[in-house]
């Protein structure tokens, strides 16, 4: 039993303190008990806001306080507080009487007194009770003596615990029934947590409730003392089982404020009236009690309950708390829900609390390690296996509660096996599968709830209260009595003297022994049990573990090739954890059956599997995986030399875990836990040899019964079994220090290895760091933190290791109580063990390097070029997968032909990668992966997990503008050095210094070569022609720049200063001189000037006599490229305009690129002028030049002559004089406007006609609201020309014949900017979550297809233009980029001529080559471009074409292959097509003529046009067999982003045998192959055949038209279930039934249909044949329609189906006259079709014999053929109509009718 109160003291006011305080009146007992020390400062805490004097009496206050002494117990100070008046003393001194005096004296003051009882048990209501009777004596005056009951309240004494009901009385005529609870261990709490949801509220609640669990600091605000109290109070009973161990002050007194800034957690109340004093509290959750919030600062973070908890605890708290919002939607709503009593309240809270610690704690046992029993249990916690099998790692929450203070103490006191249990442990062990199985129903949680709220309330109110309290209260308003007498002071003597009698008493009596009820802990079901799995989860799992299985199977059985074909699933399987369990627990069965030796190919692939295991591992080791291998890793081993063995932990040292000292901690104790358990089963065996079998006991099982015999034991007994477990303890101890050295010693220790970033580097948690905690262990070493050791000499790994290892010892020694001798001797043997280690390593090391290597694949060298040279040998690496998912056969499945093995070549055009998939299912096929090395646009190291066996050094990321990403992982056996080197070369090679040192200059020569002066003498003409032109071109300019060969404009300054004074004094006299007319004879036959001569734009010989009839001339006056370095030499102008004055006019322009003719429409004579954009106004006054009088005159005339200019252009178009008339537009359109940016898609106000072909609908929603009035809207009349420019344009002049539209384009940067996104979208570096969803983002993100879209719309609007009859003239940018883009696309849509292959290829010279496309400074192609940049503006104009071809796919001669090779080829610098950035350079470096004059070689190619001649005549692979074009269209494609694809060009590959651009390498190399099998057995061979997307041939990716045919025709037979015959048969059968006249026109025919293309007539044959088995079936290969005429010709001349022909006169329709026409009987289409004449490819008309009703003899009528006899008239009539015929005579007529007869009855 315990003393009810320990001490009852007085308080008062004391003057005599500084400025007033509490002062001890009498305190009793007056000497301290001997366990209960006087608590100190009591009387701060019974006025915890500063004892003040008061003017009036206030009524009587109670509360209790709490106080925390030194050994952690809790004292309750229960205050009781009343008022006496009292006097001022006088004050001494003059200057304080003068104060005194000032003053206003209140009549009376009043100063409070406190009772105060000390006790260390919490009955509140006993206390209010008993303090209550002491008052009501002294105030009422009531007959009982104040000492006595003082006495008798001191030496009452009550049993804590076991339900005892004891009634008390203090000697006034008083009763009290005091109750204890139950069980002691739960709290009592009364009704103070169901206070404390009322006044915050359920979430609040819960956040505090977190906060104060993952020890965060919390402090209650209320203006009632009581409240605070209680509030503290209920937030620790929702903690139970959990015990907070900070600090505990429910009632902070003023003066001790300053305690809230401890950086310790705590739990305080103080007064609200201090609230502004914790305001700048920064990391303090503040809970204001009386206004009900809680408020969090920014920077605390409170993790909260885990999902499904937190919602499932608010449910069941809503529903206790709130029963009604059950019920509120209800129609017919329960006329009784109400809540419980506030007291059962309080309990279905604290029960709900209870459930959720239950189902947060569930299988917590069977995560206790017991390490030692006697003398007393010590228990560590396994954290990491409780998150691991709770599945939990990742919550934040959980792990700061097990890592708290709290759960400290609750592992200490709840962890022993053999206890008294309370509610919790029955709960937590017995319940946890009901609460489960009731999750979802809220009848039986709140079922549930109810009960355990039951238990609770019968632990605080065991008996129902039969005896009534009867305790005096003071009468009403006593307290405001005037005369009252103040509180006397007791005798000490009488009190002193009933205490010591009691005492006394005390201890005659015999003790009173309660028996606690002790028994063995249960543990509940495992977590195991408990966690449920997914079901479909495991039959897939159970799958993969068979494969893990028989993989481990094969290995152990030596069957290799086996296992390694199991390898890649075995591996990819190791991402589950059943999967890795089963392999531990595998390779376990494996040592115990003594298979632990292995073979060196058996040891590398288990040290592999091992690897793989551990890499997914953390370093908490959630899973046991690591220490389920720890064992093994010491077990398996091999052989390496006699008496030399190397054990598996060499191999796998490279894993975080092994670096965490926590792990080792936990092996440690579970260890510890084994072998304990071992120690009591073997001496319980021996007792009980022959009784049955016994079931397996749990090491807490066994622990709980040595508890229970423990007292029944002798001392000596005892002693031994201590010495047993402490002797086990240390064997463990020493073993652990063996195994930590064999996973930290590097097998190589002269190495640092051991101090990988990894370990030392971890960041985890402190305490996980190596660094720190190494050091904090061994202050006295004087290594310095940050360095880490870094310079150390491989001793000091030893040292290090020494360290670590002695840390460890020291800690878990000291932990589980090894004597001090036994921890000493530890620290010797622990450098020894380590040295010896050492010494076995160095052996084993020296011999596992003379181990032969393993062998590795050959490498396959690559075929070159004819020309191409290697620059580096093969250097072995990996080829890594990227973003890029169908060659790694990730989620998408498919053989994984990445990573592969094999080597990179560097040559001097391409790097190549070539070798073999690791993967043994793949590995016979090969891999090649290539791109030219001028296409590199980045390479950089990156890191990557490897995926294959060989350690790896660093990965490279070479990215190409082709498309193609190579990701490198060099081998280990190329030394570091090499990939320097290789780095080296490529950036030399990349960027060469000149464009000379590019492979279209290289190939072929070696570079002494290169400098022969033969070359000089083969042609002199055309050496000094060049020459001559460069001397002109540098006199007429006098700059030095000519000679820099990457092309800057000079600066503005520069060029308005001497530039100008150079073109004043330019005059046509200077530049024609007879020397140089054959400058002009080689410019004539260039690419424009055939182009000009097609157009009807003029010739030179009419330009130079200047013949008046034509409208333009060609004028020369650019000749020596003086005017305009990146224009072509012969420029098409206006005739009436003089070459001087192009020269003025082109200052106006940026780069001097004035406006000149590209195009003239054949129809409407309308021409398309293109031009670089008009300087800015600032600029223009630049161009101040000293010879001209004014400024303002110089630019006012420059303007007039540019207006004069473009008005020439104006008059040279036809009608221009009466178009204003005829031009009017069509009244249902709206004015024609500007085209305005809007966001990313400009915003057309267009006419209808032409918006609708803008196929965008949003682009026209201002003109259908009504032109805005502004002024760049045009007129009603249509202007003459239009001038597309930039929008900072000069404004349009009304009075002018033309408009300016300006637009807004991207410029250069965006087209990079985009690009590099496409790239990264089309080949992405890593592999995305979620490759779909990321690949369209990109896309988008890239703005590629926006930018694409904005091209194609302002094309379209230039051809609607110029087909309406405007002239346009494009002026973007500088003129040679979008404007480029525009203008050529502009052509092709317009003019079909283009759209062929000769036309395209003029098309690109003309307007990329001749007028200026930078191609040398946007492809970066020499070290002077590096820092530019790629900008892919060719290629964008590529891809606009190819949108179009999808959209017009019969429109065009060549087909998207063609298209993708140019794209290839412009960046691979194998020819010099694309090289430099004008003509100027070109002949500069004597390019532009040298086809002429050099004898060609055979091989090697110079101009990629050659090239596709030489190809296209070998095979039809450029030849596009769907065309067929209609004359004269313009195309007009929809340019919205919907209709608009991605290339394919940019997504596909071939990883068969590389990029198909470079037709030589792919070409023919079966063959090559099948000679290299022959000779080398070692490579692989196979005759299997991958079908995969990204694994594919050219052949099959790219197939040329006529194989393409005939496979369809293939196709077709098979369908039609056709025997297929020989084609050579069915070609003489029909040669055979052909008349000699069809022969005849055949043979016409072919040569029309096909020879162009330049196919043998072999193919043609074939190809008739395709179109003849199309007609026989009727199907015609892809395309929207059929190919009309090429099929309709060569059917024509193939009599197959033919079965009778001739020319019949036909009558027309109604009205119309007779005509001859050519009639076709064809029996197997059954149908008669004619034709104009004979030579006729297009079908005129067809009548289906099937809708032939009869054959009459007919009657000539009005306009028939006059020689005719009447019987030759005929009349078919049909369904639909009657035909009229007439043959040339009455037998060809008898037999016309004779033949169809036969036809409709063979029908």
């Amino acid at each position: 039993p315990a003393r009810l109160p320990d001490l009852f003291v007085s308080n008062t006011f004391s003057w005599h303190l500084c400025r007033g305080g509490g002062q001890i009146l009498q305190r009793f007992p007056e000497k301290d008990w001997e366990d209960n020390p006087f608590p100190q400062g009591i009387e701060l805490f019974c006025q915890p806001s500063g004892w003040q004097l008061f003017t009036e009496r206030n009524p009587p206050t109670f509360f209790v306080a709490v106080l925390t002494d030194i050994s952690s117990e809790r004292h309750y100070c229960a205050c009781f507080t009343f008022w006496e008046a009292v006097e001022i003393p006088a004050v001494n001194g003059e200057e304080e009487e003068e104060e005194s005096s000032s003053l206003v004296q209140p009549a009376q003051l009043f100063a409070p007194k406190s009772l105060v009882l000390v006790s260390r048990l919490d009955h509140t209501e006993v206390f209010r009770n008993s303090l209550g009777l002491i008052y009501t004596i002294y105030v009422d005056g009531l007959s009982a003596s104040l000492e006595n009951v003082i006495g008798n309240l001191l030496t009452c004494t009550i049993p804590i615990t076991g339900g005892a009901q004891r009634t008390i009385s203090l000697g006034a005529g008083d009763r009290q029934v005091i109750q204890t609870p139950i069980n002691d261990s739960l709290p009592v709490s009364s009704c103070s947590v169901a206070l404390l949801f009322r006044q915050l509220g359920i979430t609040n609640v819960l956040c505090l409730f977190c906060a104060a669990l993952t020890e965060h600091k919390i402090l209650f605000l209320s203006s009632s003392y009581q409240r605070l109290t209680d509030a503290c109070r209920a937030l620790l009973a929702l903690m139970f089982p959990l015990k907070y161990s900070f600090t505990y002050v429910p009632i902070l007194p003023a003066q001790l404020l300053e305690v809230l800034s401890t950086p310790t957690p705590f739990i305080i109340g103080v007064s609200s009236i201090f609230q502004s004093e914790t305001q700048e509290l920064l990391d303090v959750v503040v809970a204001d009690l009386d206004g009900g919030t809680v408020t969090i600062p920014e920077c605390i973070h409170i993790s909260l309950l885990p999902e499904p908890l937190l919602h499932q605890t608010r449910e069941a708290l809503s529903m206790i708390l709130d029963p009604e919002l059950e019920v509120a939607d209800l129609a017919f709503p329960p006329s009784t829900v109400s809540a419980s009593s506030l007291k059962m309240q309080d309990k279905e809270i604290r029960a709900v609390f209870l459930r959720l610690f239950a189902q947060l704690l569930q299988g917590y046992r069977w995560c206790l390690h017991i390490i030692r029993i006697h003398p007393e249990p010590v228990i560590r916690f396994h954290k990491a296996a409780f998150l691991g099998q709770r599945g939990l790692v990742e919550d934040d929450f959980l792990t700061k509660v097990l890592e708290g203070m709290a759960f400290a103490g609750f592992v200490t006191e709840r962890g022993a096996p053999y206890r008294a249990i309370d509610l919790f442990d029955e709960l937590v062990a017995y319940e946890v599968k009901r609460m489960r199985a009731e999750e979802g129903s809220k009848q039986k949680i709140l079922r549930h709830i109810k009960e355990l709220a039951e238990q609770l309330y019968k632990n605080e109110n065991p008996y129902p209260a039969v005896t009534m309290h009867k305790v005096q209260k003071p009468t009403d308003g006593c307290h405001l009595r005037l005369h009252q007498r103040p509180f006397p002071r007791l005798d000490e003597g009488t009190v002193q003297w009933i205490i010591d009698q009691a005492t006394a008493k005390l201890q005659t009596a015999p003790p009173a022994v309660k028996a606690e009820k002790k028994c063995m802990v249960p543990s509940g079901p495992p977590i195991a049990a408990i966690m449920e799995r997914n079901g479909s989860a495991l039959a897939n799992s159970a799958r993969r573990l068979e494969v893990v299985r028989n993989c481990i199977s094969y290995v152990f059985e030596n069957k290799m090739l086996e296992a390694k074909k199991l390898l890649p699933a075995v591996l990819r399987a190791m991402k589950g954890r059943a999967a890795r369990h089963c392999l531990t627990q595998e390779l376990n069965l494996h040592v115990q059956q003594n298979r632990a030796v292995l073979d060196h190919q058996q040891f590398d692939f288990i040290v592999r599997v091992m690897n793989c295991c551990l890499q997914d591992c953390t370093a908490m080791d959630e899973h046991g995986i690591a220490a389920a291998l720890l064992p093994l890793v010491t077990a398996f081993c091999r052989k390496l030399s006699p008496g030399i063995t190397q054990f598996a932990y060499s191999c796998v040292q490279e894993h975080v875990v092994w670096t965490n000292i926590q792990f080792w901690e936990a092996m440690f104790y579970c260890d510890v836990q084994n072998h304990i358990r071992a120690l009591y089963l073997e001496s319980n065996e021996e007792n009980h040899l022959d009784e049955g079998p016994q079931e397996e006991k749990s090491a807490l099982e066994i622990a709980s019964e040595q508890r229970r015999l423990w007292p029944t034991m002798s001392r000596e007994k005892q002693q031994e079994l201590i010495q047993k477990e402490e002797s086990t303890v240390f064997s463990q101890a020493i073993h652990y220090a063996n195994r930590m050295s064999y996973l930290l010693l590097p097998l190589d220790t002269s190495k640092n290895r051991l101090l990988r970033s990894s370990g030392l580097g971890d960041v985890e948690s402190v305490s996980n760091s190596f660094v720190t905690n190494s050091i904090a262990g061994s202050v006295a070493e004087s290594y310095d933190t940050e360095s880490g050791f870094e310079d150390a000499e491989s001793s000091d790994v030893a040292n290090y290791v020494v360290r670590f290892i002695n840390r460890f010892v020291d800690k878990v020694c000291t932990e589980s109580g090894v004597t001090n001798e036994h921890l000493k001797g530890l620290h010797i043997m622990i450098p020894d063990i380590v040295q010896m280690h050492i010494e076995t390593l160095d052996a084993v090391h020296r011999e596992s390097k003379r181990l032969p290597p393993i062998q590795k694949p050959k490498l396959l060298r690559p075929s070159l070029l004819v020309g191409e040279e290697c620059v580096m040998e093969g250097l072995r690496v990996y080829l890594m997968p990227d973003g890029r998912e169908e060659a790694a056969g990730g989620n998408i499945g498919g053989p994984p032909l990445l990573p592969a093995e094999g080597a990179i070549f560097l040559t001097t055009y391409r790097i190549v990668f070539k070798g073999t998939p690791t993967d043994p299912l793949v590995g016979e096929q090969v891999v090649v992966r290539s791109f030219p090395i001028a296409s590199l646009t980045k390479e950089k190291k990156i890191n990557v997990q490897p995926q294959v066996d060989q350690l790896i050094q660093e990965v490279l990321q070479l990215r190409s503008c082709t498309f193609q990403l190579l990701r490198i992982a060099f081998d280990e056996e190329v030394a570091s050095e090499s990939a320097e080197v290789f780095r080296k070369h490529l950036h030399k090679l990349r960027y060469p210094q000149h464009v000379r040192g590019t492979f279209a200059f290289t190939v072929g020569q070696s570079p002494k070569q290169a400098m022969q002066p033969k070359a000089k003498e083969k042609n002199p003409s055309l050496r000094t022609l060049s020459k001559n032109l460069m001397k002109n071109a540098k006199k007429t300019i006098g700059r030095p720049y000519v000679t820099r060969k990457k092309y800057t404009p000079p600066t503005w300054e520069q060029r308005s200063m001497s530039e100008e004074i150079d073109r004043s004094t330019l005059t046509p006299s200077t530049i024609i001189k007879p020397s140089d007319k054959m400058t002009l004879s080689h410019l004539v036959e260039r690419a424009c000037c055939r182009d000009y001569q097609r157009m009807g734009l003029g010739t030179l010989s009419n330009s130079l006599t200047r013949s008046k009839n034509e409208p333009f001339r060609i004028s020369t006056v650019n000749r020596m490229y003086a005017i305009c370095r990146s224009y072509p030499g012969l420029l098409i102008v206006p005739q009436s305009i003089q070459d001087n004055t192009i020269q003025r006019i082109s200052r106006c322009y940026r780069q001097n690129r004035f406006p000149v003719i590209c195009w003239r429409n054949s129809r409407t004579k309308a021409v398309l002028l293109r031009s670089g954009g008009l300087h800015g106004k600032g600029v223009v006054g630049l161009f101040k030049s000293q010879n001209a009088p004014t400024a303002g005159t110089c630019l006012y005339s420059t303007s007039l002559e540019q207006e004069k200019y473009l008005q020439a252009v104006i008059n040279s178009m036809p009608h221009y004089a009466d178009r204003a008339v005829a031009m009017t537009l069509p009244s249902l359109s709206g004015k024609w406007g500007s085209i305005r940016a809007s966001g990313r898609m400009s915003n057309y106000v267009l006419n209808m006609e032409i918006g609708s072909r803008l196929a965008g609908k949003d682009l026209l929603s201002a003109q259908h609201n009504g032109a805005p009035s502004e002024a760049s809207f045009l007129r009603q009349h249509r202007a003459s020309l239009y001038i597309i420019g930039d929008k900072s344009q000069l404004k349009p002049d009304p009075l002018q014949h033309w408009e300016v539209v300006p637009i807004e384009v991207f410029d250069v940067r965006q087209v990079k900017a985009s690009f590099k996104k496409l790239m990264k979208a089309c080949v992405p570096g890593s592999p995305a979550t979620d490759p779909s969803l990321a690949y369209l983002r990109t896309l988008e993100e890239s703005e590629w297809l926006s930018q694409i879209h904005k091209i194609l719309q302002i094309s379209v609007l230039v051809v609607e233009l110029l087909d309406t009859g405007s002239s346009v003239l494009v002026s973007l940018e500088d003129g040679w980029d979008i404007t480029t883009q525009v203008v050529s696309l502009v052509q092709l849509l317009s003019d079909p001529y283009y759209r062929t292959m000769e036309g395209f290829r003029l098309l690109v010279e003309k307007e990329w080559l001749s007028f200026g496309h930078r191609f040398s400074h946007r492809g970066a192609q020499t070290l002077a471009g590096q820092s530019s940049g790629f900008a892919p503006v060719f290629l964008q104009f590529l891809d606009c074409v190819h949108q179009i071809h999808l959209q017009f796919p019969m429109e065009f001669e060549f087909t998207q292959y063609y298209l993708k090779f140019l794209s290839y080829h412009y960046v691979s610098n194998r020819f010099r097509t694309f090289l430099l950035d004008s003509d100027y350079e070109r002949i500069e470096l004597g390019l532009l003529y040298e086809e002429k004059g050099e004898r060609k070689s055979q091989q090697v190619y110079k101009s990629i046009w050659e090239y596709i001649d030489r190809l296209n005549k070998k095979t039809p692979v450029f030849f596009n067999y769907m065309y067929a074009p209609e004359d004269g269209e313009v195309l007009r494609p929809y340019s919205n982003i919907s209709n608009l694809k991605v290339w394919d060009y940019y997504t596909q590959e071939v990883l068969s045998e590389g990029p198909s651009y470079d037709w030589e390498l792919v070409q023919g190399q079966p063959e090559h192959v099948e000679e290299v099998d022959r000779q080398d057995s070692s490579a692989p061979q196979t005759k299997r055949k991958i079908i995969w997307p990204c694994y594919d041939n050219r052949s099959r990716v790219e197939p040329d038209a006529i194989s393409k045919l005939l496979e369809e025709l293939h196709n077709l037979e098979a369908e039609l279930g056709q025997v297929p015959e020989r084609w050579k048969d069915t070609w003489d059968k029909v040669k055979a039934s052909q008349r000699t006249e069809a022969r005849q026109e055949a043979t016409l025919l072919l040569g029309m249909g096909c020879g162009s293309h330049g196919a043998s007539p072999l193919q043609l044959n074939w190809f008739s044949l395709w179109l003849l088995g199309a007609e026989l079936f009727g199907s015609f290969p892809l395309g929207s329609r059929p190919p009309v005429h090429s099929s309709k010709a060569l059917t024509h001349c193939l009599a197959a189906h033919r079965s009778y022909e001739g020319t019949l006169y036909k009558k027309g329709a109604f009205m119309k006259p007779w005509k001859p026409r050519w009639f076709v009987l064809d029996k197997t289409k059954h149908q008669l079709r004619y034709y104009d004449n004979r030579m006729d490819t297009e079908c005129k008309g067809v009548i289906d014999l099937a809708e032939v009703e009869s054959i009459t003899p007919g009657t000539p009528t009005m306009g028939a053929p006059k020689t005719v006899e009447e019987k030759a008239f005929f009349d078919l009539k049909t369904t639909k109509r009657v035909y009229n015929f007439c043959a040339q005579d009455v037998q060809l007529a008898q037999q016309w009718i004779d033949r169809i007869q036969s036809c409709l009855s063979d029908a």
